[in-house]
């Protein structure tokens, strides 16, 4: 039974669930004030009640004490009096109370004198109006002073605020719960508008962006967010649009040169050397082959999967590199850095550094490898003509060839290098081109495994 109120709250719009949980919350604030100013009110009324009754009750001991009482005794604040002898006889009262019965009977007398404390007590029995509050004193040549004094007018006092408490309350609630409703709506006028916005940004309108409000509260942070995400997605929808656009072009060309000498072969058979025919096609398709690759690759880094996580000795795979492409090597004294990667990853970059290098070099390429602080450093120089240093950072990007690598022959597919860049950020290192005075050095730094 409990799950179907809980539903019912739970599908109830934002708004509605902030109103009513502020003003059950101000209901519940509110009647348990009303309680306790109710309470500490009426205690505090009988408390003065008290302590007249007291300082009239000991004006009179006094008198008494000093034979100095009137008959009757002046009444005061229509403050009821009666003194009693030792005999329990009414021997003097004021006018407005009996002077024959009492108002406390002997028992009830000797322990409200033993106490000392005031009580309650009914005065229509006596003829008087309401409850009253009495209190019993001892004065010489045993003597008992009764004072009592009404409480009707403090009874009626606290029924009026109970009464005006009970009114104003609900208007009060519904006062609250109106301003709630109106402040809650304002509030979430923003997120409203940032839903419109929302739905309102789709394939169409990929640049447009969510309202900001003014406030710099917590829904201007996460408009801002928001916006921040778009800008994002707007910048990754663009690359990969790049991506497929740079790709078709790329596999264009060998699938236009397969298929040309293809049907070179077939339209004249007879005169066709087939073995050559083949080495160009095979020659394409290698071509395609390494594309798709390399593709494959940078699908595979963009969604930051790294194949493992293992130690990687950069050091013994430089060496071993080296030997491969009868390369110079340099190696920093000490212990061998080690990185934590993909180690088949780590070599597609030092092969694709390496290659790029051979490509341009004039006579030499030389590879280092060095440890710095928690860094692993990895160097890829050769002495060929340079990149401009404007050029540098561009030739990271993909599909992208500088004027003296145009060829696709010679300049690959224009991957290697983004390669590099996106398989060394995704090892939580950096990349770089310097300048070698001559030549090129390609810097790939890496944190060393811990």
């Amino acid at each position: 039974m409990l799950a179907r109120p809980v539903t019912w709250w739970r599908r109830q719009s934002l708004r509605f669930r902030v109103t009513a949980a502020a003003t059950a919350v101000l209901a519940l604030a509110l009647a348990v004030s009303a309680y306790v100013f109710v309470a500490v009110l009426g205690e505090a009324l009988v408390r003065g009640i008290d302590d007249q009754v007291y300082q009239r009750g000991r004006e009179i001991v006094a008198l008494s004490d000093a034979n100095r009482l009137s008959d009757p005794v002046v009444s005061v604040d229509n403050t009821i009096v009666q003194v009693l002898d030792r005999d329990g006889r009414i021997v003097d009262a004021t006018p407005n109370t009996d002077r024959l019965v009492p108002l406390l009977p002997a028992g009830a007398r000797e322990a409200a004198v033993r106490t000392g404390a005031p009580r309650f007590l009914d005065g229509r029995p006596y003829a008087l109006p309401g409850p009253l509050r009495v209190r019993a004193l001892s004065a010489d040549r045993g003597v008992t002073v009764i004072v009592a004094r009404s409480f009707g007018e403090v009874e009626s006092s606290l029924v009026t605020i109970g009464h005006v408490l009970i009114a104003g309350m609900p208007l009060l609630l519904a006062l609250l719960a109106a301003v709630s409703w109106l402040v809650v709506g304002r509030t979430l006028r923003p997120i409203a508008l940032l839903r419109r916005g929302a739905a309102e940004v789709g394939a169409t309108a990929r640049s447009r962006r969510l309202p900001v409000p003014e406030a710099r509260d917590e829904v201007h942070a996460l408009a801002t967010t928001l916006n921040d995400m778009l800008g994002r997605l707007e910048e990754a929808d663009a690359r990969q649009r790049a991506l497929v656009s740079d790709a078709a072009h790329e596999l264009r060309s060998p699938l236009a040169s397969i298929r040309l000498q293809l049907e070179v072969a077939l339209s004249h058979p007879e005169g066709q050397d087939w073995k050559e025919t083949a080495e160009g096609v095979l020659e394409d398709t290698l071509r395609l082959s390494r594309l798709a690759e390399d593709l494959l690759a940078l699908a595979r880094l963009d969604e930051g999967r790294l194949g493992r996580r293992e130690p990687v000795d950069l050091a013994e795979m430089a060496r071993r590199t080296a030997e491969r492409y009868g390369l110079g090597l340099d190696l920093a004294p000490g212990a061998s850095p080690v990185v934590l990667g993909d180690a088949l990853d780590l070599r597609r970059v030092l092969a694709n550094l390496v290659d790029n290098a051979l490509r341009h070099a004039a006579s030499a390429v030389r590879i280092g490898v060095r440890a710095e602080g928690s860094v692993a450093e990895l160097t890829v120089t050769d002495d060929g003509p340079g990149i401009p240093p404007e050029e540098r950072e561009r030739v990271f990007d993909r599909f992208t060839r500088l004027d003296d690598a145009r060829s696709r022959d010679d300049g690959g597919a224009g991957l290697g290098l983004a390669i590099v860049r996106t398989t060394v950020e995704a090892h939580g290192g950096t990349v770089h081109l310097e300048d070698a005075s001559p030549g090129l050095r390609a810097v790939v730094r890496l944190p060393l495994a811990r």
